[in-house]
């Protein structure tokens, strides 16, 4: 790899990929971040891309950077003029969807953490073209190794509400939410760690990339391990790692990966492990999981009422189970869609926005 496009420079999947960039040589043909101007000014003083693009033109001034540009069609022009085979789409929500299906539909390589991109259009997305920077999948990637396989398993954290009581969780605030125990991410990402939301998209990743409905999740409250494998034969392995994207990262930029990026997991410092179930009393999203399993084309109505939702629980306009009420209600007014092209799949996305804002 000599040169990636890398969308989303400014959150922690990108400056975890500008780590490994570095150490591997990889030039930063061009750099997108939305409006943390000050971490994208170091980016580019130590990484010189050849273009930079922002979010709002009110930002441009700020940029040090001869060759700014501005807006969500920038990034796909971006995409088109550049001369890197390798995206790496770190961006969020479903804005992410646009560039991963420009770059597929150009050939290129997609080092996809943009779970939105798979969720809501995976049906229409080049999966030969997509490594996903995902712990949980890169872990079933890494186990699986072309033995047969009965079933996968991923594993969850259990969000910020993980030991609270159900009667004090109805209060929950924004800022209460975005108390992860194990990670350090974006807002969105850890508000759907706290509903399972984000696993749900997770397991629907999942079925796209290995093609199968036979996958589930669990808590392991530590996140030392990310996936689990249960063979044909009886066996089941586990993936271990640390609490670090820069191993997936690494592969998914390298295509193998031989020297140590992470430092070896201390099994005796680790102790007990234990693995729970995730409850649809606590986490009222999982009551569609099987359907949506065997239905991932309604993975668009999900995510379009969840990113309603998320803002209003963030403006105080509902609570926190109330984020996973529009969500579900959302789902079952529009459970008959299907989406037949890209097209529809907007079509669909705008309405789904439209209903659940008025819930």
């Amino acid at each position: 790899m000599s040169s990636i496009v890398l969308l989303g420079s400014t959150g922690s999947i990108g400056v975890n990929t500008l780590i490994i960039a570095k150490r591997y040589n990889i030039t930063i043909e061009a750099m997108v971040a939305g409006s943390n101007i000050d971490l994208l000014n170091q980016q580019i003083s130590e990484h010189s891309p050849k273009v930079v693009v922002i979010a709002n033109i009110a930002d441009k001034h700020k940029v040090n950077h001869p060759n700014v540009r501005c807006g969500s069609e920038a990034i796909l022009t971006l995409i088109e003029e550049s001369k890197s085979n390798m995206i790496v789409n770190a961006l969020v929500g479903y804005t992410g969807l646009a560039p991963t299906l420009k770059a597929t539909s150009l050939g290129k390589r997609v080092a996809l953490a943009n779970k939105e991109s798979l969720v809501v259009a995976g049906e229409f997305i080049d999966m030969s073209l997509i490594t996903v920077i995902d712990s949980e999948h890169f872990g079933l990637w890494y186990l699986i190794n072309e033995r047969p396989v009965s079933k996968l398993y991923i594993t969850a954290s259990g969000g910020a509400f993980r030991e609270w009581e159900l009667a004090k969780m109805k209060d929950a605030k924004f800022s209460d939410a975005l108390k992860h125990p194990n990670w350090s991410m974006g807002n969105k990402i850890t508000i759907d760690s706290a509903t399972m939301t984000n696993k749900l998209f997770e397991l629907l990743e999942a079925k796209w990339l290995f093609g199968t409905s036979n996958i589930d999740a669990v808590i392991e409250k530590k996140s030392i391990i990310h996936a689990l494998c249960e063979f044909k034969d009886g066996s089941t392995t586990a993936h271990f790692a640390g609490v670090d994207m820069k191993l997936p990262i690494a592969f998914a930029l390298q295509g193998e990966v031989e020297d140590e990026i992470l430092p070896p997991t201390d099994l005796l410092a680790i102790g007990g492990l234990e693995f729970l179930p995730i409850e649809a009393k606590r986490y009222p999203i999982w009551n569609i999981k099987e359907h949506i399993l065997n239905n991932p084309h309604l993975g668009v109505v999900v995510n379009a009422a969840n990113e309603v939702a998320i803002e209003k629980f963030q403006q105080e306009a509902c609570g926190f189970f109330e984020m996973s009420d529009i969500i579900l209600n959302a789902y079952e007014k529009f459970a008959d869609v299907k989406a037949q092209n890209i097209d529809e799949i907007i079509t669909i996305d705008t309405e789904v926005r439209a209903y659940a804002s008025t819930r």
